[in-house]
This record gives structure tokens, C-alpha cells and sequence, in this order.
């Protein structure tokens, strides 16, 4: 019996229907086509995966099949590495061609996407590409980047009109399993749900009204909840395009009224692209330091002080609010994210290593080609960038001076006044007793000497920019990740 002949879609962190040119592409073609995505056992059980990531994905898959079955286009979800789907669609079907986006992902998927590559070529099966976003693959250095983001990013949005297609018939022997299914569509009105619809949500009510104080509050773990974009889990995995949130938000009607707010948040999405691009060109930021003079750097790595961080447990209430709020909600504003990696890799004295990954877990909005590059710049190994050591007393007092936001994720000092919510091991005795809360027991002893551990970070730290190694891998990184002056002329 003659096999069918068809085209794929793959996708990966591009779960969208709208500005999306592999399925332009593939609709534009005279064959019938599917759209594939795989949950990869492979790449699941690495340790920067999580159940949320999993969640999120499923419900954005879920609506986007939903939308596309008027038109008699399957989606076909797959719990298997993606090499055994494709070897067994190559067996079943006459598979002509593959479109995707390209992925700046981590090592194991760069590795995959080599090995499916090999395997469609010996098939004689084509496989494009296309850009993403703003990210350019195989530049040798950032000379005339910008000028490329901002054309990329004033192109119009395709408009993807599907066609109804023949019917193709697929048996997915790799189908979700029922307690998979159920394990994946539980919803927690914690975390922010997945799907393009959700994605349009929050970013039209940030640009019709919750994004008029973004410049004020981005900085306040209270106020940034609702001030901020929140588009981020979207834009990590595809729900919405880079190129949709910029060109929505800078053609609004209210942009005008609120330049400083909207131009704030459309820098940011050029920022998206920047690290992402540092990623791609290396992606070794994963497990290597970016300057690696810094890979010599010892570090006391204590195991307590680890767990301590983990949990929210460190005796550090602005501390131990903001990691209780990534755990139970997937979402914290960035200056708060800085702190965690801050506090970590220099007071704590711990190797940024010990903590991305499990960052990278919580995080609802994982996006490796940020997430890695971020990481390093707080942890002050990039060797370029200015060292910023975050006090976490000094901002608990800036950014939370009431305590409301330490309150809500730290039950046992909501009874604790103002005065002494940044700093309770500070009460006395007696103020103890009166608010009923034992340093050390109730609440946790902070589990560090604050002053005397930065004093330390700070010594080691800057001391070691004066390496050799990491004088002369300053200038590999600048001559590769930053931009000639010439350059940012446009």
C-alpha cells in the first residue's frame, strides 16, 4: 500500500497559531500537513525542567488543536524523544517536508536537533528553519544586530489564513497516556495559564490600563504583580511573538500618554532577544562560567546554606518571601530575581551552578537563552559587567518598606510590625514574646552574618577581576557578545 505523503510542523517554543511562518509555510503547500509536538522523556528529566513547564505547554497545545481541528489539522502530541517520532512517521507516511523555528535551547536540544537533522537528510526529507524573534543564527559578533532587530521587528506580522485539508489519518502510538492527561490539565489559579488567548489577555489589559505604571513599580515585588507585562511565560514558549507584543504596544492608542511606561516595557523585549542571542552564539553558558577565568573561583558550596535558600528559610524575610512566591505562583519581578541569585553567590558563597537549574524550574517563563546568560551577569562571572551585590535588608527596606508583600508569603511574621519586619531577629526578648514569634524557632535565625559575608563576596569577587585568565577572556566576550561603535549607528 502507497504511504501518504505530508508535511510537519514542529513545534517547540513557538505554540501559536498567528505570526508563525513554518505554518505559513506549510499551508501554502499543495500537501496535508500536522503539527507535532513531543514531550521528551530525554529532556524532561533534566533538572531545569518541571512539572509547571509541562502544564503550561499542555494547555497552550490543547487550544491551539482545538483551533486548528476546524480546519482538519492535527496536532499530534507525543510522549516520546522526538528522533523515535520522527523514525516512525519516516516508517508510516511519506514525509516531504519539515518546517520549525530554530531553537536557542540548551546543549541536549542543539544535540537533538543535530541527530534529527542527519535522519531526515538520509531520508531525503527537507527541513527549514526559520529565524526567530530577533535572534540571528551563526553571527560571528554584534555588529549591526540592532539595526537587524528593529527591521525585523517593523516587518508585518503574518497573518496565518489555514486552509480545511484532506483528511490524513494518524494512529499515534506515542499518545499522552489518561493520568498523564489528567496530571497535565490540573489547573492552579496560581500560576498563569497557558495558550495565545491568555497570552493577548495580559498584554491588551497591560496596554489599556495596567501597564500606565510600569516605570514606577517594576522594582516592588507587591506592585510589580500587576504593573508588569506578565507576558513573559508567553513569549518563552511561543504563545505570542516578540514582534506581536512590540509593534501591539508601541501602535496603541495610549502609547502616547504613557511613552515612559510603554518604551520601558518595548526595551525590554529588545533585551529578550539580546541575551537569547549572546545564548546562541554560546550556549556552553549552560554549564561554563561566560568569562572563564572564573571557573578557577572557589566557593564554600555550604550544603545547609543551600537548602536553606531553596526552601525560604534563610532568617532573610524579603529573602524567603520571594523564593515561597516562585514556588507556589512560578513568577517574581527581576530586581527580586537578582536578589535570590545575588544572595546566593555571594553572600551564601555558593557557585551560580548550584543554583540555575533549580531556578530554571520554578521559573513559569524559562527561557534558557536568558535565564543562563542573567544568571552569570548577577552572579558577577561574565567578567564585562558590573558586579551587583543586592543587600536584602537594604531592599526589603526600598522596595517593601511595609512588609505587605513579606507578610503574604511568610506566614510567621504577619503579625510582625513595620519596624521590625525587615529585620525581626533585631527584637528583643520581650518584643519576641509580645508577638509571639521565637527567632530561631518560630522563624530562622538569619543563617548568614550579613555584613561580614558581603565584606567577604566583595574582596573575592572584585580580587579575582585582576586574574589573567579572566582579563584576557574579557576581551574574547567583548569582541564577540557587544557591539563596535561604528555599529550602532543606524
Amino acid at each position: 500500500m502507497e504511504k501518504k505523503e505530508l508535511n510537519i510542523v514542529w513545534l517547540k517554543r513557538d505554540i501559536r497559531i498567528q505570526d508563525h511562518i513554518p505554518f505559513h509555510s506549510a499551508n501554502e503547500s499543495s500537501l496535508p500537513f500536522i503539527a507535532l509536538y513531543c514531550f521528551e522523556p530525554t529532556l524532561i528529566s533534566q533538572p531545569d525542567i518541571s512539572e509547571r513547564h509541562l502544564r503550561f505547554v499542555y494547555q497552550s497545545l490543547s487550544e491551539i488543536r482545538d483551533s486548528l481541528a476546524k480546519h482538519n489539522i492535527p496536532v499530534v502530541i507525543c510522549w516520546e524523544d522526538a528522533e523515535t517520532v520522527f523514525r516512525w512517521f519516516l516508517h508510516e507516511f511519506r514525509v516531504n517536508h519539515v518546517f520549525s523555528h530554530e531553537e536557542s535551547g540548551t546543549q541536549i536540544t542543539w544535540d537533538r536537533d543535530k541527530r534529527v537533522k542527519q535522519l531526515l537528510y538520509h531520508n531525503g526529507v527537507s527541513w527549514t528553519e526559520y529565524q526567530q524573534n530577533g535572534v540571528i543564527r551563526g553571527i560571528k559578533n554584534r555588529d549591526g544586530w540592532d539595526k537587524a532587530w528593529f527591521t525585523t521587528m517593523s516587518d508585518p506580522i503574518i497573518k496565518n489564513q489555514y486552509k480545511y485539508q484532506q483528511d490524513i489519518g494518524i494512529s499515534n502510538p506515542f499518545e499522552i497516556s489518561h493520568d498523564q492527561k489528567n496530571q497535565l490539565s490540573g489547573q492552579s489559579k496560581e500560576f498563569q495559564p497557558g495558550g495565545e488567548k491568555k497570552a493577548w489577555a495580559y498584554l491588551e489589559s497591560f496596554t489599556k490600563e495596567r501597564g500606565f505604571n510600569y516605570h514606577k513599580y517594576i522594582s516592588k515585588p507587591s506592585e510589580s504583580r500587576t504593573s508588569c507585562g506578565r507576558i513573559s511565560p508567553y513569549l518563552a514558549w511561543g504563545n505570542i511573538s516578540i514582534k506581536q507584543a512590540y509593534q501591539h504596544i508601541k501602535n496603541h492608542p495610549n502609547y502616547s500618554t504613557n511613552k515612559r511606561a510603554f518604551s520601558g516595557i518595548t526595551t525590554r523585549l529588545k533585551w529578550h532577544c539580546h541575551f537569547i542571542q549572546k545564548f546562541e552564539v554560546e550556549c556552553s553558558y549552560e554549564t561554563i562560567c561566560v568569562n572563564r577565568g572564573y571557573e578557577s573561583l572557589d566557593y564554600s558550596n555550604n550544603p545547609q546554606l543551600l537548602e536553606a535558600w531553596k526552601t525560604g528559610n534563610t532568617g532573610f524575610p524579603l529573602v524567603d518571601a520571594c523564593m515561597r512566591c516562585l514556588i507556589h505562583t512560578g513568577w517574581i519581578n527581576f530586581r527580586m530575581r537578582a536578589m535570590l541569585v545575588s544572595v546566593l553567590c555571594h553572600h551564601f558563597d555558593h557557585s551560580w551552578k548550584n543554583g540555575a537549574h533549580y531556578l530554571a524550574s520554578l521559573f513559569l517563563d524559562y527561557e534558557p537563552g536568558i535565564h543562563y546568560p542573567q544568571f552569570q551577569m548577577q552572579a558577577g562571572t561574565t567578567g564585562i559587567n558590573t558586579i551587583r551585590m543586592y543587600n536584602p535588608v537594604k531592599q526589603s527596606k526600598d522596595h517593601d518598606p511595609a512588609g505587605e508583600f513579606i507578610k503574604k508569603w511568610v506566614s510567621e511574621l504577619r503579625d510582625i510590625p513595620a519596624e521590625f519586619i525587615h529585620e525581626p531577629w533585631l527584637m528583643t526578648s520581650l518584643e519576641q514574646e509580645l508577638y509571639r514569634l521565637r527567632i530561631g524557632k518560630d522563624y530562622p535565625e538569619p543563617v548568614v552574618d550579613l555584613a561580614e559575608a558581603g565584606k567577604k563576596a566583595r574582596a573575592k569577587i572584585w580580587g579575582h577581576r585582576r586574574n589573567e585568565k579572566v582579563q584576557e577572556e574579557k576581551q574574547r566576550i567583548l569582541k564577540t557578545q557587544t557591539r563596535s561603535q561604528s555599529s550602532n549607528k543606524t
